[in-house]
């Protein structure tokens, strides 16, 4: 259980940077070097537990295990993706209440249609505005507590516009949510409008089609979340990918000294002083 309340933690007023994650390993790395909050990104998971794209092929309860492995790990809050709610408002019900179970502070959903796509992937398709009420409506009463705060995000910046995507956030706040995600601004000035033109906290993207602003420049601009999904899936990619290509040029495991140099600190990240505390108290 996270030791931090997520919605009050959202009074002050500062930015909150919520790091992207897809495990439980991410997840503890993030926390040890010092995040406030996570964020589990349905991209992620869906990359590097299945290999698969992110184009609606993970499942519910898929991501509520993936949940219930990163706040079984850590003490920090977790955001997390929900897609869509994968189905209509009657699945909304039953993904509000697992995601609730698995510890998860935020819930995020979209009102793209099933299947969705990646955000910043082209050829989106968005519901009716009214199924989205219902959805949010659904959203709000299956909560099983008050501080479990619902984000609603927009894909309509891509099929309509900058104006339509922000008339439909004001929109999803006067339904009910209370944090409102624009997806996808593709310049400055889209970024830097948004928190003005969006009557609710508002929560930023950084991924490949928005620019990067540093936390200070998004927290002055008003934005009340960051959320960054990448940031540990694109290095992993990035990682493994040299590491795997100078084996094959070279025939040799180049990397191994990091492997000898953080071996006695990985172990204490996974938590292995306390198992051995505990294999002692109940040894014979």
């Amino acid at each position: 259980m996270a030791a931090i309340n997520l919605r009050k933690r959202l009074e002050n007023g500062k930015l909150l940077c919520a790091m992207g994650v897809y495990n439980a390993l991410t997840a503890k790395l993030a926390e040890e070097t010092g995040a406030e909050c996570l964020y589990m990104t349905g991209y992620g998971v869906s990359a590097c537990n299945h290999a698969y794209p992110d184009i609606g092929l993970v499942t519910m309860t898929e991501m509520v295990e993936v949940a219930k492995r990163v706040t079984d790990r850590v003490s920090i809050p977790l955001i997390a993706d929900a897609d869509t709610g994968y189905g209509n408002s009657i699945n909304i019900i039953r993904t509000v209440k697992e995601y609730e179970r698995a510890g998860v502070q935020a819930i995020q959903i979209e009102d793209q249609i099933w299947p969705k796509r990646c955000g910043h992937m082209a050829g989106k398709a968005v519901i009716p505005a009214d199924e989205m009420r219902a959805k949010i409506h659904a959203a709000v009463d299956a909560r099983q507590s008050e501080d479990t705060l619902i984000i609603a995000r927009t894909d309509l910046l891509a099929l309509e516009g900058f104006d339509a995507a922000v008339e439909m956030g004001n929109r999803f706040a006067e339904w009910g949510a209370d944090i409102v995600f624009v997806e996808a601004p593709v310049d400055a000035d889209q970024v830097k409008k948004i928190p003005g033109r969006v009557n609710a906290k508002t929560l930023i993207n950084i991924a490949p089609k928005t620019p990067n602003f540093s936390a200070d420049e998004i927290e002055e601009m008003g934005y009340s979340v960051a959320i960054y999904p990448g940031v540990t899936l694109i290095a992993t990619y990035v990682a493994c990918v040299e590491a795997l290509q100078q084996f094959k040029k070279t025939g040799r495991q180049e990397n191994l000294s990091y492997w000898a140099e953080n071996f006695d600190a990985m172990n204490d990240l996974l938590g292995l002083s306390k198992f051995r505390e505990l294999e002692a108290k109940y040894k014979g």
